[in-house]
This record gives structure tokens, sequence and C-alpha cells, in this order.
């Protein structure tokens, strides 16, 4: 196997893994835009990580002094960490061009939208990135509708499948 390339092999394992998820905003949210940011992370935060046990379903970005920031997200301590290890649930910078940030800031503050972080992934270079929704919160009626429209097209579906 002397022409077998490692780096290709190594892309192929990183290319858009999902280390958090958070499949309750889209129930919660009416999710409008979907936008993608880096995020800067300490190396003990980048190994727990990868490791999949992040949990990012009570947190959310705000804008301060025109930088967007990732709060309350739960990235666990490193099991191999030293005395250097981070904090779990430290505020983390998200990086995005300013004229972003400007434009989120805006519609946060104007129109009462809300930032919610849908998933913290590694792209096909590795690097961790967060695709953060921007959303109205929904009612208790918003939600039942939503139920009400799964279910009918469950029941179309089957009812199309039965038929043709």
């Amino acid at each position: 196997m002397a022409g077998k390339n490692k780096n290709s092999d190594k892309n192929k394992k990183l290319g858009n893994r999902v280390a958090a998820d958070n499949r309750k905003a889209r129930h919660l949210f009416h999710i409008e835009e979907e936008h993608e940011a880096g995020i800067s992370l300490q190396g003990t935060e980048v190994k727990s990580l990868r490791s999949g046990e992040a949990n990012i379903r009570e947190s959310y970005a705000e804008e301060k002094d025109g930088e967007l920031w990732l709060v309350n997200a739960y990235i666990p301590e490193f099991s191999h960490g030293n005395r250097f290890n981070h904090e779990p649930r430290r505020p983390r910078k998200l990086l995005m061009h300013r004229r972003e940030i400007g434009k989120l800031g805006g519609l946060i503050q104007r129109q009462g939208y809300t930032l919610v972080p849908l998933k913290i992934y590694f792209n096909d270079q590795g690097r961790a990135k967060v695709m953060i929704g921007l959303g109205k919160g929904k009612n208790v009626r918003d939600k039942r509708e939503d139920v009400k429209q799964r279910d009918w097209d469950r029941q179309k579906a089957r009812l199309m499948k039965d038929l043709g």
C-alpha cells in the first residue's frame, strides 16, 4: 500500500461530523434563517467535542460590544486533561464577519428574534463550526398546529403508498 494517501482518509472521517445537536430548537422556535459561525475553543474543548458529549439544548447566542457569544453551552471537561482543563459552561466567542454580526444584533434588539444554536459540527477541514438559527418563539397553538400538520403528512403518505 505504498501509494495510499493518509490525509485523504482523515478528511473523509472528519467531513461534517456533528458533535452536538439541538433538535428541540425547531419545536420551540420558528427558524427563519440559518448562519454558520466559527467558534473560539481551547485545546481541551476541541478534544472533548470530538467525543460527542456536548449539550447545547439550553444555550443561546447574544451580541455584546459588536461580538457574538455562545452562552450556557455545556462542553464537558476532557477526561485526560490536566490542571489547564477548561470550564464546562464558559461563554465562547463566535466568529463571524462584522457586517453579519451587526445585522443579527439589530434583528435581536429591534424585532425580538433569538439566536439559537442548532448544531455544533466539524467541517471538512476539521474545524468546529456552529449553525445558528435566527428564530422567533412559538406559542402553544403553533406547536399544536405543527404536530397536526406532521400527523396529516404521515397519514397522507400512507394513503398514497396504499393507493399507488
